[in-house]
């Protein structure tokens, strides 16, 4: 079985490839070096050589799309899957067309996009990945193929489990518009809990805080922090001194800036 060995020569930036036959030993070895077989497995219990020969055309894959050898430790940390027998290129390749047509994303884009959720390799591309970026982009959110983890885990959200969130906005008074309008500014929004993150703020707001509707249409972004360690907090301290302000001020100013404004 072939594989590439990388080599970086201390003066220069650019790397030779060496091919050359490898034994069942190597292959172990070199996987061991990656940490797709733990390095202390013992003999008895390492994986048969047609397996490995399968996880090597794997790792040679991933090579072919620009990802390096540091990166196998996080692939193989996070999704332990894709280095399983029942796993090769030709489930995942779809995945790399996926983002590059359909996201727009680079090379290394797409490289970035997996590395923060590996688990969009073994998403349906049909079933899950299109449906996912139509409604993105009905939704209006933009620079899908841009390496965040927002991103990349909202590429990898089911539209069953994003659609409760614009419907929680117009149940609570949002029209359809407004609803995407908040979700577009805050695209987090669509990967909030309703009952553990959603809810409670929206209560607070409106129960505890006593602000109006259109002020949350306005800043949707107050869904973005803390209710715990920024929101309750810093409503306290104003009304404790008799200062009501815009929710834009009161969540979005830094905590030396506020605490020395309103002593």
């Amino acid at each position: 079985m072939l594989h590439s060995l990388h080599l970086f020569p201390s003066h220069s930036s650019s790397s030779r490839y060496i091919k050359f036959q490898t034994t069942y030993r190597d292959n172990v070895r070199y996987l061991k070096t990656l940490t797709i077989i733990d390095p202390k497995t013992k003999p008895d219990n390492l994986p048969l050589p047609d397996a490995v020969n399968h996880v090597i055309t794997t790792v040679n894959f991933f090579k072919s799309k620009s990802f390096t050898e540091p990166d196998f430790l996080r692939l193989q940390s996070l999704c332990p899957q894709l280095f399983s027998n029942f796993v090769d290129p030709t489930h995942i390749s779809p995945t790399f067309d996926f983002l590059n047509v359909d996201v727009s994303a680079s090379v290394e884009q797409s490289r970035a996009l997996i590395l923060l959720c590996p688990n969009l390799l073994l998403a349906d591309v049909e079933l899950c990945l299109k449906p996912t970026l139509h409604f993105l982009k009905q939704v209006g959110v933009m620079n899908l193929n841009v390496p965040t983890n927002q991103n990349a885990h909202l590429l990898n959200t089911r539209v069953e489990k994003m659609r409760p969130k614009m419907r929680f906005l117009q149940e609570r008074g949002f029209s359809y518009e407004e609803a995407a309008n908040a979700c577009k500014r805050l695209p987090a929004i669509l990967g909030y809990g309703v009952e553990s993150n959603l809810e409670p703020k929206f209560e607070y707001l409106v129960n505890e805080m006593q602000r109006d509707l259109e002020e949350l249409k306005k800043f949707p972004q107050y869904f973005g922090f803390s209710l715990e360690n920024r929101i309750v907090p810093r409503h306290l301290h104003l009304k404790e001194r008799g200062v009501r302000i815009p929710l834009n001020r009161m969540l979005m100013w830094g905590h030396h800036k506020f605490y020395a404004k309103w002593k």
